[in-house]
């Protein structure tokens, strides 16, 4: 598919979602992201990255990612970031071309967002010098390790602890899973449970950056849907200095939360872009099968399932960009991402189960963008907050 093929929005901002951001300086920035990201895009379809080793393809994608500047939209600017501060539209935006393309891109860019992030909010100074130009140079690889077995929607469940050395440091020890980059990554952002209680007696929790090859941290790979480099991460003993910590102690469930609220709205961003790639083989589709003597599109069924598709697109698009607006000037509460976030996903999946009805048995064969498409995106529906989360946090906006 070329860059200007998807359906509903090719060019996101350039219609009614400009009116979100109201001021013409801001809507000619996104203008000339969209600009790059449509030349990336083309580029990637003559010179595409082979998948069939995850590692070796997201090693590839970062590194193109950076040499076209984009990793620098994670980084705030005086460290080499594209803008003075992180911003959740340009992160939209990205996310929502690059998903287009490929899960395992989308997941490349955000993911060195996602695990640097913290550093950049909460970081010491020598660290953030340290680290945060070389994640916008794609020499970093980054992984944000929040999750364990028993601790997925209810993170305070971690049981990873934090023990205090002489030294200032901490050690390590436990597990985290379902961590995307593990095994790729050398650079990791983790969260423990602090092994002193705080003074009413509730347990505190830090956030530590480690290097991917400290002495005691190992990975285990785990085989998803949808070809993804994610695995179990293994902490024996690891020794984090003091300077590696991040914030105070007892800070950390404040900073990981912080980190989800600066990209929970991209995640819908990024099932926009599955859903554009599906309304768009799904006319494509529809327009070419002769069935009954005449194409697809001639039947009123599935003109209506497609028109309700397409409305529900561009609803879910404008939460989404509302959402990252918000953020964006420092007004954001709660509900507006938990929104973005809820309807997208779940209008995605729905766009990509049509697409496949629509193409019948070719929709479930192994190769088929359909089928591709129909893998990357129920994890969507899951990660950085479940549906059900987000439906939480919205009715307690409410309440």
């Amino acid at each position: 598919m070329s860059a200007s093929a998807a359906f509903v929005h090719t060019r996101i901002l350039e219609r009614d979602l400009a009116t979100i951001h109201g001021l013409p300086e801001l809507r000619e920035q996104w203008c000339r992201l969209e600009d790059r990201l449509e030349q990336f895009c083309s580029g990637l379809e003559t010179a595409p990255v082979d998948e069939s080793d995850v590692h070796a393809a997201t090693r590839e994608y970062v590194a193109r990612l950076a040499a076209a500047g984009f990793c620098g939209l994670v980084v705030p600017g005086e460290f080499g970031g594209a803008h003075e501060r992180v911003s959740a539209t340009a992160i939209c935006l990205t996310r929502q071309w690059l998903a287009r393309h490929s899960g395992a891109l989308d997941t490349a860019f955000v993911m060195q967002g996602l695990g640097s992030y913290p550093v950049a909010i909460a970081g010491q100074p020598a660290l953030k010098r340290a680290l945060l130009p070389a994640v916008a140079r794609g020499e970093r690889i980054c992984a944000f390790a929040l999750t364990e077995p028993e601790a997925g929607s209810d993170v305070s469940g971690m049981q990873t602890v934090a023990t205090p050395q002489a030294d200032g440091g901490v050690c390590l020890r436990g597990h985290k899973t379902f961590i995307s980059n593990a095994g790729v990554a050398d650079s990791y952002v983790v969260f423990a449970r602090e092994a002193e209680p705080n003074a009413e007696g509730k347990p505190r929790y830090g956030a530590f950056w480690l290097p991917g090859d400290a002495p005691g941290l190992s990975v285990e790979a785990i085989e998803v849907t949808a070809p993804h480099p994610i695995g179990t991460v293994h902490f024996v003993d690891v020794a984090v200095p003091a300077e590696h910590r991040l914030g105070e102690p007892g800070e950390g469930l404040r900073i990981a939360l912080g980190n989800l609220d600066q990209f929970r709205a991209t995640v819908g961003a990024a099932a926009l872009g599955i859903a554009d790639r599906a309304i768009h083989e799904s006319v494509r589709h529809l327009q070419t099968r002769v069935q009954f003597g005449r194409p697809l599109a001639k039947q009123q069924g599935l003109r209506f399932a497609l028109a309700e598709i397409a409305a529900d697109h561009v609803a879910a698009q404008l939460m989404v960009y509302r959402a990252a607006a918000a953020r964006d000037r420092g007004e954001a509460t709660p509900d507006q991402p938990a929104m973005g976030k809820l309807l997208a996903t779940e209008h995605a999946q729905r766009a990509v189960d049509r697409c496949v009805q629509n193409f019948g048995g070719r929709g479930v064969v192994v190769g088929e963008v359909p089928e591709r498409l129909y893998r990357e995106v129920r994890a969507l529906r899951i990660y950085e907050g479940t549906s059900e989360v987000q439906k939480l946090v919205i009715a307690r906006a409410m309440l």
